[in-house]
């Protein structure tokens, strides 16, 4: 992920389709790696996950003298039968929780002496109640830094296991999953009591599920379920960690959620590979929460798939989303697209994951437009009036894949959106982004250059009204720069001053009509004397970048025809199309006459043509942005074309271009 730059850019998007492998699950991962490190004999383990946080635990049990051969997406993990070979080591575990929790249970069960340490946000998640359960068991384990927070020091000690281990479980669900693991090393019966509420009920069915699979059965007493208070959990005596063999990794849950919504926010169908209705992962549950929503929800064993509603958008929710704490997030954007305010309840745990995600969520969601009311343990989410989401957000992600992920959506409300430090999903899908990209679709651009008098206006619009795409005129903005500056006796040639004008345009587009600081100003536009300030003020720099990001404002679904300067080379260089539209000097001369003469304004023929050839000049020659064909251009000489032919010959590119934008897209998928 070293290759992502420190922000990436998102076009605003207009539909999600397709399908996607997904990546194997970082808590499944994790978990096998350590039984199988735990365990008598050799585990081969399929499809491991690729990220941060298994190469984490990877390098740990290296460091602790675990024999791992790795070939890819497959490794072979030589167990230990419960015996650590290396009894001192010092062990950096990033901010990898799935990873350093359950090793340090593990460690202080083996009589060694080890160091545990991890990132700075990793020392800012609590870590208390995982020590106080093992120091009732008699291990030895003391803070290096502050009490009740990583790193750590784990000792020898005398294991005893003479009454029932105490445990919180309204903290994290990893706690009480650390303890069940490690239990086993000690061949005696053991208890854990939960103490209080037990959260994320589903993370410790997969690791009762991964515990069977290496032979270790844990017997569960008491009220079971999500909310549930004094669960029990009993190890027999006598059970030890044998190796499956073979072991296969589910794909991620918690990264199909947004895939999921993707498919309900954008159209859809999209489907998610490799985990499902069989599926031992908890955040499969996320597909119910997306049906509440009016989403169509499709499911196989192994594979699941959301489309949007039938009729009408996504719905508000109310939900309890304790058993999903990691899929909620997506949740919290998909609430931009519902229909009113939506709560998420019951997701306290945010608060002590890689971020405060409780905070980090609403301070994001509010760049985009949202009302958001931040509560202890809730958000509610206001989407923005007619869910038209604010553009050009730029989303922080604090360090935090998850937050990277979530944002990726808002693209699909047809703005475009930065994130900052994408490469924060390597710690679970590094190839994120590159994955969202095969099955979503850019709001697409037509682009229409070429020179003066060319038709190229007439013609974009034909193209836009036939296609129903909104059209943007990139020469009046110009003009109304120009316009601007000769209404405030500014010199169209001072860049500075023409250049604050420009930042600070107020225009409005309504249909057919231009309005400049809210007078009509559709007519005024096209008088000489700002076509010819037009020209000097296009060429200025300062006025290029100004509108930039204005021009790129107009890109929204279901599509945008851009004519004019810049608009395949600088505004949209990723346009679908781009077509550079020309004639012969004498027939644009005899078409401005026309034009000129329907007005009712006196011209020669022989004035016009040399008009536009010495404007043509200025055009080539000029420093910023000349007039030049794009590469990538379909060049369209209309000298012997009606407007209909060329508006025809368009679509028929267009049409080309999309089939063939189809046809890439489905070989990626």
């Amino acid at each position: 992920m070293s290759s992502l730059p420190p922000h990436l850019d998102l076009p605003p998007l207009a539909a999600a389709r397709g399908s996607v492998r997904l990546p194997g699950s970082k808590s499944i991962s994790n978990r096998s790696l350590l039984l199988a490190a735990l365990a008598d004999g050799v585990t081969e383990i399929h499809e491991l996950l690729a990220s941060d946080d298994v190469e984490r635990m990877l390098e740990a049990l290296g460091r602790l003298g675990v024999r791992v051969e790795r070939a890819g997406e497959r490794v072979r993990v030589h167990g230990c039968r419960g015996v650590f070979p290396v009894k001192q080591a010092d062990l950096f575990l990033g901010n990898a929780g799935t990873a350093f929790r359950p090793l340090t249970a593990a460690l202080a069960l083996s009589g060694g002496h080890y160091r545990l340490s991890g990132v700075p946000r990793m020392h800012e998640r609590p870590i208390g109640d995982l020590v106080d359960g093992l120091r009732q068991l008699g291990a030895d384990v003391r803070y290096l830094g502050n009490p009740g927070f990583p790193p750590l020091e784990v000792l020898p000690a005398q294991v005893r296991l003479q009454r029932p281990v105490q445990v919180r479980g309204d903290v994290s669900s990893q706690f009480l999953t650390a303890l069940l693991m490690a239990l086993p090393l000690t061949g005696e019966r053991a208890v854990v009591e939960v103490v209080g509420a037990l959260i994320s009920r589903p993370y410790v069915d997969i690791t009762l599920d991964l515990m069977a699979r290496f032979g270790v059965r844990v017997e569960r007493e008491g009220r079971f379920a999500e909310d549930a208070v004094g669960s029990r959990f009993v190890i027999p005596a006598g059970q030890r960690y044998v190796s499956p063999n073979v072991l296969h990794v589910e794909g991620d849950a918690s990264s199909a959620s947004y895939f999921l919504a993707a498919g309900a926010i954008g159209g859809g169908p999209v489907r998610v590979q490799g985990v499902g209705r069989a599926s031992i992962q908890g955040d499969v549950r996320f597909a119910d929460a997306l049906a509440a929503m009016g989403a169509r929800i499709a499911a196989g064993d192994n594979w699941i798939e959301a489309a949007a509603p039938a009729q009408g958008g996504l719905r508000a929710f109310d939900l309890d989303l304790n058993h999903i704490p990691d899929a909620a997030m997506t949740l919290a954007v998909a609430a931009l697209f519902a229909d009113g305010p939506c709560r998420l309840r019951n997701i306290a745990s945010w608060r002590v994951k890689e971020t405060d995600r409780l905070t980090a969520m609403a301070t994001e969601l509010r760049k985009v437009g949202a009302a958001v009311e931040e509560g202890p343990d809730y958000l509610v989410v206001t989407p923005p009036p007619g869910r038209r989401l604010t553009p050009h957000a730029r989303i922080d992600t604090y360090d935090d894949h998850r937050m990277a992920m979530c944002f990726a959506l808002v693209a699909l409300g047809g703005v475009p959106a930065r994130i900052n430090d994408p490469s924060c999903v390597a710690k679970t899908f590094p190839d994120f982004f590159e994955r969202f990209a095969t099955v979503t679709s850019p709001v697409p651009v037509i682009a229409i250059d070429g020179p003066s008098a060319s038709g190229k206006g007439t013609v974009a619009r034909g193209v836009a009204q036939a296609l129903g795409f909104a059209f943007l005129d990139s020469g009046a903005l110009y003009r109304l720069v120009a316009l601007a500056a000769l209404q405030a006796g500014v010199d169209p040639g001072d860049e500075a001053a023409v250049g604050r004008i420009a930042r600070d345009l107020d225009v409005r587009f309504r249909g057919e009509t231009i309005h400049l600081a809210g007078q009509l100003v559709t007519d005024a536009i096209r008088r000489e004397e700002v076509s010819a300030a037009a020209s000097r003020v296009a060429a200025l720099p300062a006025v290029r970048e100004a509108l930039l990001e204005r021009q790129r404002d107009f890109r929204r679904p279901p599509g945008l025809v851009a004519d004019g300067r810049d608009m395949g080379s600088t505004v949209f260089p990723g346009a679908a199309l781009k077509v550079f539209l020309t004639a012969s000097p004498e027939e644009r001369a005899r078409r401005r006459h026309k034009q000129l003469m329907e007005k009712g304004i006196d011209a020669t023929l022989a004035s016009l043509l040399q008009d536009i050839e010495q404007r043509d000049a200025r055009d080539a020659e000029r420093g910023a942005s000349p007039l030049i064909r794009c590469e990538d251009a379909r060049l369209l000489d209309t000298t012997d074309l009606s407007v209909d032919q060329a508006i025809q010959q368009v679509l028929q590119w267009y049409r080309e271009a999309s089939n063939e934008q189809d046809r890439l897209a489905g070989l990626r998928r």
